[in-house]
């Protein structure tokens, strides 16, 4: 018997393959092997959740309207065919959190987690990460058991960071960029913050949770005083209104994609390559906080394992590998 969520991915992707045209109560009927009894009862509830169907005499449903809000249905449906698994949370402590409970609890991955909303979203060094409900935002995170050297850990995370970086060119028409080590920016204001979290022994990483916080399309009213000046939103930058959940599913999609090419080998040469094209911080004057040190110089892009190299004014050139990086004026 299928299970309810993918009777309702599968009705969803039939009537996103048919765009405006119709589809017909007996084909659904047959796709899902349900009546058309059954399939009529989907649709009513699909309603309550935001969508519109328009019935036409003799051609079966259109569907004419999707709902703004997050919806785990439509996202499934509109990732591609055997994406690994999606659960949606209306509301959750961090999704990197439960990602690493789900882990804990032997879940089999690759999988991810989408929250509606994060009561105790985190970011690096333990900060709060800004995450209210009916937001517009995508909280998210992905989990892996890639059984991968430690010390690759900071290329997955940049070279994530990169890939999405390409996507969210495509999307908006603007230019992305990666502030070393998980930021990603709009030139000074920041739209999007990874944290990877691992555990695992000495020379094996096995368990893996990427998390992902990225504002699509937050109200300028939302934001709190701290946060209005340097954050910015996918729908800002490219100046008109962006689908939540199709940009969602595209995320989803390329984070996973991007993950599989990563540990099915080393991919130096291509990370190399998106550097160059989407690194912030290429030949600025910067600050990195280590502990009770900070270091200042010129940034220089980073080495062959992801480390930030900084060019000291004594003409010494460091290789950072975490640190909290902070733009310097000159």
């Amino acid at each position: 018997m299928t299970h309810p969520a993918e009777t309702e991915t599968l009705l969803l992707r039939e009537f996103l393959a048919a765009g405006d045209g119709c589809v017909s109560g007996a084909h659904l009927a047959k796709v899902v092997g349900l009546s058309r009894v059954a399939v009529w009862g989907h649709l009513h509830r699909f309603e309550v959740e935001g969508f519109a169907f328009e019935p036409v005499h003799s051609r079966g449903y259109r569907l004419t309207a999707r709902p703004s809000g997050l919806n785990a249905a439509l996202i499934r449906a509109l990732l591609p065919a055997g994406a690994p698994p999606l659960f949606f949370l209306d509301s959750v402590d961090s999704t990197n959190e439960e990602a690493g409970r789900q882990l804990a609890a032997d879940r089999a991955a690759p999988f991810a987690f989408v929250a509606a909303e994060q009561t105790r979203g985190r970011g690096r060094f333990g900060r709060t990460w800004f995450s209210p409900s009916e937001s517009g935002n995508l909280y998210s995170s992905f989990a892996f058991r890639p059984s991968l050297p430690p010390e690759r850990v900071p290329l997955f995370t940049l070279w994530i960071g990169l890939n999405l970086c390409e996507l969210l060119a495509a999307e908006t028409g603007a230019a992305p960029q990666l502030k070393w080590p998980n930021d990603l920016h709009f030139g000074p204001r920041k739209v999007a913050g990874m944290l990877t979290e691992t555990r695992g022994d000495a020379d094996q990483t096995r368990e893996l949770v990427f998390g992902l916080g990225l504002n699509v399309a937050t109200p300028d009213s939302a934001w709190p005083r701290e946060l209005a000046a340097h954050a910015t939103t996918l729908a800002r930058e490219a100046g008109r209104t962006l689908d939540l959940n199709t940009v969602a599913a595209k995320v989803i999609a390329c984070v996973f994609a991007a993950a599989e090419r990563f540990f099915a080998r080393h991919p130096a040469d291509e990370i190399a390559e998106l550097w160059r094209r989407h690194d912030l911080l290429a030949g600025k004057t910067i600050s990195v906080r280590q502990g009770s040190e900070t270091h200042t110089g010129t940034a220089r892009g980073i080495d062959a394992d992801g480390a930030l190299l900084l060019r000291t004014s004594a003409g010494r050139t460091l290789h950072l590998r975490a640190g909290e990086v902070t733009l310097r004026t000159r």
